[in-house]
């Protein structure tokens, strides 16, 4: 009896799944498209072509996509000619079938109904592409692929479906990147400051870069004592309180200006970073903060920044030697959970391989590292801020100012980059010449040491985008703090 309940169940199973699809979903909206080309606008924002099941509604989709961007009419009159006029559908050829697809529309206030349930099932096919492939990589898995790195790419691929509704990547034309290209140009017009990119909150640096921009791997370098981890955390600062979000027509939420912050701090704990935060927001020297040398009026101040500061969208991550499978895996939720606009990270050196470059050299592993980053800036298409140590040669040299050769395993990083910054301040290598006060060697180090203090430079040594240079910059050392200096044209009058 059993043996035969088993049998009637095996032979209820049925051979062969469809992959989820609705076409009549897919007809519906197709002819109230062709019957109201407004109906295309209520699915524009979320719906492509290949969101459709049925191949000639894809084709059918594209040319109305095209015909109504360029203002032009799109029914089953003008799209037809656009279509393969032997083609049969059932009995009926594409010319009727457009025709049949019109009379049977749907109302254009059903349109994006219709889109939403059209794009759930395409999601749901790609979901079972995805799971199909993670089964069948791990019954045959080739030797070189460890499971975590099946893991990895699993997460990458769930991810970006999670996303952009696709996974598969692949080419696109290069109609749609002209328009990804325009789309730019008309935020960079909306913005404040008219930038491509997310403002760093400084003028002159912005003015050269053009702010940060999405998918760029962006290395800020220097020597210890120099203020990178400084600049960097303004940066952060500047970027999460200037956030505004905006939201979008499929119920997502962009950042109109400034952006979320993930601020990996591999040098410093939580703590450190808020209390340079602080220091910088306030004008209270970190040192008092630190030391408990503050008035009263200093703590009011202090409570009334931290409560300014604190619903910044700026998240800290402290975990100290963070590998770069980690720190990715961590970004990616971070986006999905937070939303997510810029990385920081404090800094490269810092960073781990993956296991299996463990015995190989430095220099392997930091190419590895770099590689990694400029992926994840892509995948998530954000900019990410990575901080650089420089070799010790720079000290050797009369002129201090780094160079792309200065950086640390500098074959990668500079490859990488798509901008590399160095922060130098003079400043500091002429605080450690002093020579004996009373002497005229004294009286030239007094008159250069007071023409450079407070100064700061930020060379941009190498941009994919635009020009290299120099950017003058002032320096608060107490406050921790890089602030623009005043233009030519704002300066009182100054008579000879």
């Amino acid at each position: 009896m059993a043996e035969a309940a088993r049998k009637f169940a095996v032979a209820e199973t049925p051979l062969y799944r469809e992959a989820p699809n609705n076409i009549e979903a897919e007809q519906a909206l197709l002819g109230a498209i062709l019957i109201n080309n407004d109906a295309f606008y209520r699915v524009s924002d979320f719906l492509k072509s290949s969101h459709f099941y049925e191949p000639l509604h894809r084709k059918i989709f594209e040319v109305s996509t095209d015909l109504i961007r360029m203002g032009k009419i799109a029914s089953p009159v003008t799209i037809k000619t656009f279509l393969p006029a032997d083609e049969k559908v059932g009995d009926r050829t594409v010319a009727q079938y457009l025709g049949l697809l019109a009379s049977e529309a749907v109302t254009v206030i059903n349109a994006a109904d219709y889109g939403r349930a059209i794009y759930d099932l395409a999601t749901r096919r790609a979901l079972i592409t995805v799971g199909e492939d993670m089964v069948n990589i791990a019954y045959d898995a080739p030797v070189d692929m460890a499971p975590q790195a099946q893991i990895e790419d699993a997460e990458r691929r769930l991810f970006e479906l999670a996303e952009t509704g696709r996974y598969d990547g692949g080419f696109e034309s290069f109609n749609d990147a002209l328009k990804t290209a325009v789309d730019m140009a008309n935020a960079a017009f909306m913005r404040d400051g008219g930038l491509s990119g997310i403002s760093t909150g400084f003028r002159d640096l912005d003015h050269r870069m053009g702010g940060l921009q999405s998918s760029d791997l962006v290395v800020l370098a220097g020597r210890p004592g120099m203020g990178k981890t400084s600049l960097a955390t303004n940066i952060a600062a500047n970027i999460a309180a200037a956030y505004r979000p905006a939201d979008q027509a499929d119920g997502s939420v962009k950042a109109a200006n400034g952006g979320v912050v993930g601020f990996y701090s591999l040098e410093m704990s939580s703590e450190q970073l808020a209390t340079r935060i602080l220091s910088e927001q306030s004008e209270i020297s970190s040192s008092k903060i630190r030391r408990g040398a503050i008035d009263e009026g200093d703590f009011e101040k202090l409570v009334a920044t931290s409560q300014m500061i604190g619903k910044m969208p700026l998240y800290i991550d402290q975990t100290g030697g963070i590998s770069i499978a980690q720190l990715t895996a961590r970004a990616r939720r971070l986006k999905r959970q937070r939303g997510l606009d810029v990385i920081v990270i404090d800094y490269i050196q810092l960073m781990t391989g993956s296991s299996r470059r463990g015995n190989e050299n430095r220099v392997q592993e930091i190419t590895e590292i770099t590689t990694g980053l400029k992926a994840l800036a892509k995948e998530l298409n954000v900019p990410i801020l990575a901080l650089s140590q420089l070799s010790r040669q720079v000290e050797s040299r009369e002129d201090k100012r780094p160079q792309l050769s200065d950086l640390r395993e500098s074959g990668s990083i500079e490859q990488d980059a798509d901008v590399v910054m160095f922060v130098f301040r003079e400043e500091y290598y002429l605080k450690n010449k002093e020579p004996k006060p009373g002497t005229q060697e004294y009286l030239n180090w007094e008159a250069e040491m007071n023409e450079m203090r407070g100064k700061a430079e930020v060379i941009i040594a190498k941009q994919r985008h635009g020009p290299t240079g120099t950017v003058s910059m002032g320096f608060q050392g107490e406050f921790t703090r890089f602030f623009d200096l005043a233009e030519d044209s704002h300066l009182p009058q100054r008579f000879e």
